[in-house]
């Protein structure tokens, strides 16, 4: 099997708008999570968010994009789609290049426009121009012609597993032949189709959050967008590579449509067999970018997933959803953007606004930020229905 490393990443946060300013900021502690702004809901000033301050015309402009009928979840992408070819040298003949995969992936797509659904949805004549945008492949669709993609595309849509599953899938895509590259990740933006959802499930906290907390209330959503390039070893000569991409695995709890089973099965056999995978033991891992949603279910059996797999020692851990909130199908591919910080940095980024820990289980994510040797990362993404998925990354 192929080598993979990672050469390219591209990343829009409400930590900021590339990987350099998302690094300050996870190590000076930052938190983004904040009121809503820029959408118009009744929950505005009751659910802080982790939202990107820049309004949608004004990206709009930033990327010199004169149509009308593109939504903020593919503008999101789009920036974080041109920094990571641009960031691994990515030529356009070689974008357009049959062996070149771009897998996205996302929880709301276009639906982020849920006033203009409603509208459409109710239209007797005409609908508006955004009648194209609410497919779920949209993002994939515009990206592709933009750039005359031929390789296989694809979108991915496991919630908030999406792009970690997006990442593993173009991973498997080059190690069985069917791409010599792959772009990966995914994309979403805040939308009252997601705030109002969410609230429904009772799982949205009116504080900060906590992740890991014993008084911990719930989940801040956020938006984003991240993707990386995933290349052969054979393929990038002398060029510069990240990290590698050593161990992934998905497992399914089969539990419930949106908690994780008591003994947390899905979240243990993910981080087993990502761990199989790259053919190394648990005491090799060197930090841990949990899940970490701050919900009362996740936080409390993700901590059992990890006294099942670490039964020597609990390595250090953290969630960065502290610093962004949950930016669903951008989670995974923000947060492995995250966990190859911990390994080009050789740093932890902490966990913020914990105070006490779980009474059950006892673990305390680190709440500093701390230098250490890190080689291997796991880093772990849980959907709804029990899609659990762990993605390995390794110092080169």
């Amino acid at each position: 099997m192929s080598t993979i490393f990672v050469t390219g990443i591209g990343i829009y946060s409400p930590l900021g708008a590339d990987l350099k300013s998302n690094h300050l900021a996870l190590k000076k502690g930052i938190c983004a999570i904040s009121p809503l702004e820029l959408i118009p809901s009744f929950y505005a000033k009751k659910m802080p968010v982790g939202e990107i301050k820049e309004e949608t015309p004004s990206l709009k402009e930033k990327l010199r994009i004169t149509q009308n009928n593109l939504t903020r979840t593919t503008l999101l992408a789009l920036k974080a789609f041109d920094d990571a070819v641009h960031d691994a040298h990515l030529t356009n003949n070689v974008l357009a290049s049959k062996s070149t995969a771009f897998i996205n992936a996302s929880t709301v797509g276009g639906m982020c426009l849920t006033d203009e659904l409603y509208k459409d949805a109710n239209a007797k004549k005409e609908g508006s121009d955004y009648l194209n945008s609410y497919d779920l492949g949209s993002v994939a669709l515009y990206i592709q012609e933009r750039y005359r993609l031929q390789g296989i595309i694809n979108t991915i849509n496991t919630a908030c597993s999406a792009s970690a599953n997006a990442i593993m899938y173009g991973a498997r895509l080059i190690q069985h032949g069917f791409a010599e590259r792959a772009i990966v990740g995914g994309v979403d933006s805040l939308a009252k189709f997601t705030i109002n959802g969410f609230n429904s499930l009772q799982i949205l906290s009116d504080e900060l959050c906590r992740p890991f907390d014993a008084n911990r209330k719930g989940l801040n959503l956020g938006e984003g967008a991240a993707f990386l390039v995933l290349e052969k070893e054979k393929n990038i000569k002398s060029k510069k590579a990240y990290a590698q991409l050593s161990g992934y695995c998905n497992a399914n709890d089969a539990f419930h449509p949106s908690s994780i089973s008591e003994n947390a099965e899905g979240p243990f056999l993910a981080m087993q067999g990502a761990l199989h995978k790259a053919g190394l033991q648990a005491q090799d891992i060197s930090f841990v970018n949990t899940h970490g949603t701050a919900t009362l279910n996740n936080d409390e059996t993700e901590s059992m997933a990890l006294l099942r797999l670490f039964t020597k020692k609990i390595p250090l851990f953290a969630s960065t959803k502290s610093n962004i909130g949950h930016t669903l199908g951008a989670a995974g591919a923000i947060e492995a953007v995250y966990s190859i910080l911990n390994i080009i940095k050789q740093e932890a980024y902490p966990s913020l606004h914990f105070t006490q820990p779980i009474s059950k289980t006892g673990l305390s994510p680190l709440t500093e930020y701390k230098k250490i040797s890190v080689n291997h990362v796991l880093s772990n993404s849980f959907g709804f229905g029990g899609n659990c998925s762990s993605l390995l990354f390794s110092k080169i």
